[in-house]
């Protein structure tokens, strides 16, 4: 009898939901657009929030030390994915654990940054979405001065404090190769935080900067705002890493798109969830690149956009 009546009881047990860490390394409202992103690709996976699965979402502001913190908490809590946003958020989750499943989405090569042994078979508990390619920073400085006739010196916001180390890099070595082809001299400038990106800006006045660049980091996410304004009040053209800088005023951007990048990333979690192992889950390079155009901010800095470029534009702004 005791063995009959177990049965209910034992099918009566709820089935656990699964929790799902969401590490940014940026603050959680610079991210509300992709954590948005990632929210619809579970949908349509279907998954509905707080029924079939759980979030718990933190964001580090661009501070390293808090992205550590805050990679510890979700461990503590024992979640079963974590999904980590940008380089230092990615970096933090595997010093937090080398057990439970991390999901990238990062701007940087996972390969060269120590993330994942191949692209193809990434080994360990790491898998998910890298947008970078070498070419793409070359493309962005060939389309920049194309709307900026005659420009000879351009300067390249960099979050790395070691300009040197930053130079070294594929990418910047493809722009350099773009720049002596094109007769442009670069500017590199080291700008992490309000007070060096307002010194960066005061560099390029001095230096006169015709244009700039803004590379992919963290504290470009959690500082845009300061930095258009910037580009508007000195009526500096520039390019960026994501199409939000260009929604928000910015000028252009040509760069993949960051949304599907986090829908992707849902899909990483579902596979994960249904059994996957991230070391067998190749990663995903990027397959489409976007030109956006403000035509507004264009004007507010009295540059003509040549009807060729806005041609080739996936999206102008008017």
């Amino acid at each position: 009898m005791l063995l009959a009546l177990s049965f209910p009881v034992e099918a009566q047990q709820p089935k656990r939901v699964p929790r799902i860490g969401l590490l940014m390394s940026t603050s959680i409202d610079a991210m509300a657009p992709f954590i948005d992103a990632f929210r619809q690709g579970l949908r349509e996976l279907g998954y509905t929030e707080g029924k079939n699965i759980v979030l718990e979402i933190r964001g580090g502001e661009a501070k390293p030390d808090r992205v550590s913190d805050l990679a510890a908490e979700l461990v503590g809590l024992k979640v079963d994915i974590i999904v980590a946003g940008g380089n230092f958020a990615v970096r933090a989750a595997m010093k937090a654990t080398s057990t439970i499943p991390i999901v990238m989405r990062t701007a940087a090569d996972p390969v060269r940054a120590g993330f994942v042994s191949s692209l193809a078979r990434p080994g360990g508990n790491i898998a998910g979405v890298t947008s970078i390619t070498a070419k793409l920073i070359g493309k962005q400085l060939e389309l920049l001065a194309e709307v900026v006739p005659g420009v000879k010196r351009i300067a390249v916001l960099s979050a790395d404090p070691d300009p040197a180390r930053f130079m070294a890099r594929d990418e910047y070595k493809e722009m350099e190769a773009a720049a002596w082809v094109l007769g442009v001299k670069l500017q590199v400038l080291t700008a992490r935080d309000p007070d060096t990106i307002d010194n960066a800006f005061l560099a390029m006045t001095k230096e006169r900067a015709q244009a700039f660049i803004v590379t992919p980091a963290p504290p470009y996410s959690e500082h845009g705002d300061r930095i258009l304004k910037h580009a508007a009040k000195n009526r500096l053209p520039a390019i960026y890493f994501q199409r939000i800088f260009v929604e928000n005023g910015g000028l252009m951007s040509y760069a993949t798109n960051n949304a599907d990048e986090w829908r992707r990333a849902a899909v990483y979690v579902d596979k994960i969830l249904k059994g996957a192992k991230p070391a067998d889950l190749p990663v995903e390079q990027p397959t489409k690149f976007e030109l956006l155009i403000n035509l507004k901010a264009a004007k507010q800095i009295g540059l003509t956009i040549p009807p060729n470029v806005l041609a080739r534009a996936d999206r102008v702004i008017p």
